[in-house]
This record gives C-alpha cells, sequence and structure tokens, in this order.
C-alpha cells in the first residue's frame, strides 16, 4: 500500500508541471523505478487512475522502465551493475575490494510526460 503516497506526489508533479506548461492532457507518463523498489507496477498504475479522476492527468498510462542496481567500490571508485539476487555476496570486480556502497537502485523518477 505504499504505493499510493509514492503515486499521490507523482500526480501531483505531473499535473504541476502541466498546468504550468497549459497542458490539455496527459497522455502518459515514463517512469523510472529502480530494480530494488518494491513498487508494483500495477498498483503504481490502478492508483493513478483512481487518483487522476478529474484530472488532466486522468486516462495517462504509466511507462514504466525497470533501472539498474548500481554499486561503488569504496576502495578503488569502481562502479558496476549487479542484481538483487547478488546483494549478500558483494566483491568489487576490479579489485576484490567488499567494501561496497549503493549508488542507485531505489529510486523513481518521472522522465518525461506525453502530451496533447
Amino acid at each position: 500500500m505504499h504505493e499510493l503516497p509514492v503515486t499521490e506526489s507523482i500526480l501531483k508533479i505531473v499535473i504541476k508541471h502541466a498546468e504550468k506548461n497549459n497542458v490539455r492532457q496527459v497522455v502518459a507518463i515514463n517512469l523510472q523505478i529502480g530494480k530494488l523498489s518494491d513498487l508494483e507496477d500495477e498498483w503504481i498504475q490502478r492508483y493513478f487512475d483512481y487518483l487522476s479522476k478529474g484530472t488532466l492527468a486522468e486516462g495517462a498510462r504509466l511507462k514504466i522502465e525497470r533501472m539498474p542496481i548500481m554499486m561503488q567500490c569504496s576502495n578503488c571508485s569502481t562502479s558496476y551493475e549487479t542484481e538483487a539476487s547478488n546483494l549478500g555476496e558483494l566483491v568489487c570486480p576490479a579489485c576484490g575490494g567488499k567494501n561496497i556502497a549503493l549508488v542507485s537502485g531505489r529510486e523513481y523518477y518521472i522522465k518525461d510526460m506525453e502530451v496533447q
């Protein structure tokens, strides 16, 4: 159910920018969501459909692109992509170090909107 406040936030941002730019109708919203995020695509769309009724974003389709999990070695500064299943045993592919930090994978962004 944590999708609800996130979806409310997305809708507020979309409406704000659409009104600022004299948009008549928002057709689609392109989102980027990190693979570590536990936000469910289906629920974000359901909540969006419900919350956007009566707004210029009503009927807009959410296009969700899952972004990779990026890590960075604190020893040699090498950045690399990994999968969630590997998070328990991370080793830097460049130097073998185990002092690894998460760079991205939990975030969500509004990339852009398709409008009329």
